[in-house]
């Protein structure tokens, strides 16, 4: 598991990324993205997004994540706010937006179940630690409700934003994810900061 910006992640790993991107978002589930050359990028892949990124050992890709602070432009925010429903769309450095989420069996690989589940909770926990690093203390995120159910039955404290909506046909929800005594329990992160015991919310 690596972590950072663009310019962070070592020799190759960005262009390694984009194409991993390609791959799993449009040849595999087939969204309507736009891309050149087999790379899967937008306007939210800026030099200060942070990408947490799982690789096998030989370095390729084989899940990541993407986060960026609402006190920015975000990905639900700018494209799909209205899976907000009445709620307001969060502005602040301390929500951060994960996307870009995925994860696969890495190359020439067979995986038992138990195994594959392990590779997304590692995956999940990195990414919570990394935002929680930068001063998130929750995440809002949108995916099919699969996602949605993965994650409860990791532990993670996760709450619907608003009703289900289709998009290109299929159900999409936003939801948040908190950090807190719960979550970080759940993925085995030892927490960074205080527990305010009240809430159970990481200060």
């Amino acid at each position: 598991m690596v972590s950072g910006t663009r310019e962070q992640l070592r020799g190759g790993m960005e262009v390694s990324l984009a194409q991993y991107r390609h791959r799993v978002f449009i040849r595999e589930l087939g969204w309507p993205l736009q891309t050149e050359d087999g790379l899967e990028r937008d306007a939210f892949d800026r030099a200060d997004t942070l990408y947490v990124v799982a690789h096998d050992d030989q370095g390729r890709v084989c899940g990541c994540g993407r986060l960026l602070p609402t006190s920015g432009p975000y990905l639900l925010g700018e494209v799909f706010p209205g899976l907000m429903g009445d709620i307001p769309l969060p502005r602040s450095a301390q929500i951060w937006e994960l996307s870009r989420f995925a994860i696969s069996t890495p190359e020439g690989m067979r995986l038992t179940g138990e195994q594959a589940w392990r590779n997304t909770c590692a995956l999940m926990a990195d990414i919570v630690r990394v935002a929680s690093e930068q001063g998130a203390e929750r995440l809002i995120a949108f995916s099919a409700v699969g996602n949605e159910r993965l994650l409860r039955r990791m532990g993670v404290n996760v709450h619907r934003v608003s009703a289900p909506q289709l998009i290109d046909g299929k159900p999409v929800l936003a939801f948040w994810i908190e950090i807190d005594e719960q979550t970080l329990s759940a993925l085995g992160i030892t927490p960074t900061r205080q527990v305010d015991a009240g809430r159970g919310l990481i200060t």
